[in-house]
C-alpha cells in the first residue's frame, strides 16, 4: 500500500513538473526590455479567489523593474473598492530566462512564472502555475503598453488561456477603468 501510494504521488509530482515544462518561454528573452508600465486587459484563471472576486476586478497598472540582482520588480496598482491598492512581488530569476519564481509571503503559494511571449513594445502574455497546500491553479496574464489591445490578441490570450485547461468562465477580458491608473507612475 505505502509503495503505491508513494508511486501515485511520484506520478502526481511528475505530472505537474511536465506541465510547467509543457508552457512555452519567450525565445531570446529580452528582461531589460520587459521594464517599464503595463496595463494587465487579460485574466485567467481557475483559482476559487478569481471565481470569487472575478466580477469586481478592474484593469489595472503594472510597474517592473530590475532589481541589482536581476530579480523582477512588480508594482501593481488595482482598485479595490473606492479604494487604490498596490501590491508588491519580487519575482526571482531562475536558470531559465525567462522564468521567474515567486513566494507569496501572504498566502504561502509558490508561483512558477513563465514569459511566454511578448514583442515588448505592444503585449506580454504571462502563465503561472500557483501551488500551495490547499492545491494548485493556473493563471495566464495578458499585459499591453496601452489600455488597448488588437482583437488578434485578445484571441491569442483567450485560445491560449483554453490551452492551459482553462475554460470560457475563467477567462476575463478586464474592465477598463482611469481609477488608480495616475497612481502608478
Amino acid at each position: 500500500m505505502q509503495t503505491t501510494l508513494l508511486g501515485i504521488l511520484g506520478l502526481a509530482l511528475l505530472g505537474t513538473l511536465h506541465a510547467q515544462d509543457s508552457i512555452p518561454i519567450q525565445a531570446d528573452f529580452q528582461q531589460d526590455k520587459l521594464t517599464g508600465r503595463w496595463y494587465s486587459i487579460g485574466l485567467a484563471s481557475n483559482s476559487n479567489w478569481f471565481k470569487e472576486k472575478k466580477h469586481l476586478m478592474k484593469m489595472c497598472t503594472t510597474i517592473i523593474s530590475t532589481t541589482a540582482e536581476g530579480n523582477l520588480e512588480v508594482t501593481s496598482t488595482y482598485p479595490k473598492g473606492d479604494q487604490c491598492v498596490t501590491r508588491n512581488s519580487l519575482y526571482t530569476k531562475t536558470e531559465q530566462p525567462g522564468r521567474f519564481s515567486y513566494t507569496s509571503p501572504r498566502w504561502g503559494s509558490n508561483h512558477n512564472i513563465h514569459v511566454v511571449e511578448t514583442n515588448y513594445e505592444e503585449y506580454a502574455l504571462v502563465a503561472t502555475q500557483i501551488s500551495k497546500s490547499t492545491g494548485s491553479s493556473t493563471m495566464v496574464l495578458l499585459y499591453s503598453r496601452t489600455k488597448e489591445l488588437t482583437p488578434e490578441r485578445l484571441e491569442m490570450f483567450t485560445q491560449f488561456s483554453r490551452e492551459q485547461g482553462l475554460t470560457d468562465d475563467e477567462i476575463l477580458i478586464l474592465p477598463q477603468t482611469d481609477k488608480c491608473m495616475a497612481d502608478a507612475a
